[in-house]
């Protein structure tokens, strides 16, 4: 009998290759290293996510990954000094910063001052020095088969590990800052872990030019916690993001993500609430143009009763740009009393955009209350006549409608600071448009 065997493609055996020479020097061993293995044997068995796997069908990664670029070598004084002067969308905000340039932690130009309750460091050396309270999370805090999360798993390198203590309200939120200067595959691994009752506002920002990102983040919410999650990324070349977070008892989860500028960005959330009379907001917004291309995948799972979700996500294509949202929410039996709820608009501002929206449910649970929906389409020209009428310009008219659309989503963000500085993204990329 013949037997089938798959063919790998150049990306893939770069990967392998890279994967085979990096993995003697990767931080941990035993049971990390153990972990590193089995990853990248579930990734290798399957090889990059194509159009034929059912949750990458819009997002064909096999197809776009033509080359893997080599892993990225650490950040030399040039890349650090330019990761210093480039600037982030929430600088005018107070905040602890903390620095990633390549994928490496950079203490120097970060801000290692004390904060009552909160303990900082990096993932890479927590790794190395067998952290047991880290290892016993990364990877661990939501079962996942992603093959760009097993990919991730298996090349680690460095990250954030933030640890909030029971109870702590931190003064200043925490403002990760990751930074992609050469032409390199990037892989970053985040950990935060908030203690009961404890209150975090955390800033991510993203910013690479020609850089492979895979980065992500494992979140561990204690019961009574509250995290406020707001997400920026600027990507020129491929970014993919898996977020996984545990929600416990009564906690509450604000989670935003804004994309003004993506060739190529997948940001994906896998969110479980374990504990009952949880509240969460999951939203985000994405601005589009030229050929661009952005995922927002969502899967959050109600395993306790009593739960609130609302989800809602908006997208403003122009160009030939592609916005795909695949959104669905699982009720577990045990989930009595759910209240979830999951939108996605798309306004496409010419022919050759394209917005694909898929939204799911899967409910085990009969006293809930749930529901979707999706919308795409163009301007109201209706509010543009009435708008031309009272002698606005066909282009302020736009603008105007525009940022009422976006902004609606924008208004979701809790943190007022963050939130008028993404308001002045918005108006800057209108300001931009041709």
């Amino acid at each position: 009998m013949a037997q089938v065997r798959t063919m790998k493609t150049a990306a893939e055996q770069a990967l392998a290759s890279a994967f085979a020479a990096a993995k003697p020097k990767l931080p941990g061993k035993g049971a990390v290293a153990a972990l590193r293995e089995d990853a990248f044997r579930r990734f290798d068995a399957n090889g990059l996510p194509h159009r034929r796997v059912e949750e990458w069908k819009y997002t064909d990664l096999r197809a776009w990954l033509r080359e893997a670029q080599p892993l990225a070598a650490p950040p030399d004084a040039k890349a650090k000094a330019a990761a210093k002067d480039s600037a982030t969308l929430f600088d005018g905000i107070p905040a602890q910063i903390l620095v990633f340039v390549d994928g490496a932690f950079v203490p120097e130009l970060s801000d290692l001052s004390p904060q009552s309750g909160v303990t900082i460091g990096s993932l890479g050396d927590a790794l190395a020095q067998g952290d047991v309270a880290v290892t016993a999370h990364v990877g661990q805090v939501v079962e996942n088969k992603d093959p760009a999360l097993a990919l991730n798993t298996a090349m680690m390198a460095d990250g954030a590990v933030i640890r909030v203590a029971e109870g702590a309200k931190p003064e200043k939120p925490i403002h990760l800052i990751f930074k992609a200067t050469q032409s390199a595959a990037v892989f970053t691994r985040s950990l935060l872990i908030l203690g009961k009752g404890a209150t975090l506002t955390l800033f991510e920002s993203h910013d690479s030019a020609a850089a492979q990102v895979n980065a992500a983040f494992d979140i561990v919410l204690g019961d009574e916690a509250r995290l406020d999650h707001i997400k920026t990324t600027r990507a020129r070349n491929l970014h993919v993001s898996s977020l996984m977070a545990a929600v416990g008892t009564r906690a509450t989860f604000n989670s935003f993500a804004f994309t003004p500028e993506g060739a190529l960005v997948r940001n994906q959330s896998f969110i479980r609430f374990n504990g009952k009379d949880t509240q969460a907001a999951i939203g985000g917004a994405t601005l589009l143009k030229g050929k661009e291309h952005v995922d927002s995948t969502l899967v959050i799972e109600h395993l306790a009763p009593g739960c609130t979700s609302r989800e809602r996500f908006r997208a403003v294509l122009d160009g030939e740009s592609r916005s795909v949202f695949q959104g669905k929410i699982i009720v577990a039996p045990e989930a009595q009393q759910t209240d979830a709820r999951m939108v996605s608009n798309a306004l496409l501002l010419s022919d050759e955009a394209e917005a694909d929206n898929k939204p799911e449910l899967e409910i085990f649970a009969d006293d809930v209350q749930c529901g979707h929906g999706a919308t795409a389409g163009a301007l109201d020209k209706d509010l543009l006549f009435y708008l031309r009428a009272r002698g606005i310009t066909e282009r302020e008219a736009q603008a105007l409608l525009i940022q009422a659309f976006i902004g609606d989503s924008i208004e979701t963000v809790g943190h007022e600071g963050a939130r008028d500085a993404i308001n002045a993204a918005a108006a800057q990329w209108l300001a931009g448009r041709g």
